[in-house]
């Protein structure tokens, strides 16, 4: 992302075209006595709703999916 540094002068002179540019994607600093002291960048974009089911009909989960695990299986994941 390309940085354009402007002085506070000009960005209260030109804010309405700084908007602008920075809502574009681009990315502002704004220096004061030539010392940086703002970043305006791009708010990000709200996050999508999720949509359920994109799956439905790829994935099949067994009957016994949640049917307890026998013994032997169990005895592997308990401590001696």
């Amino acid at each position: 992302m390309k940085s354009t540094v402007i002085n506070i002068h000009e960005a209260k002179t030109h804010l309405s075209r700084i908007v602008e540019e920075v809502a574009a994607g681009s990315e502002v600093v704004i220096a004061k006595a030539g010392r940086p002291v703002a970043r305006l960048v791009p708010l990000a974009a709200p996050a999508q709703a999720k949509k359920l089911g994109l799956l439905k009909g790829r994935i099949r989960v067994p009957d016994d999916f949640n049917r307890p695990l026998p013994p032997a299986v169990l005895g592997q994941f308990e401590k001696d």
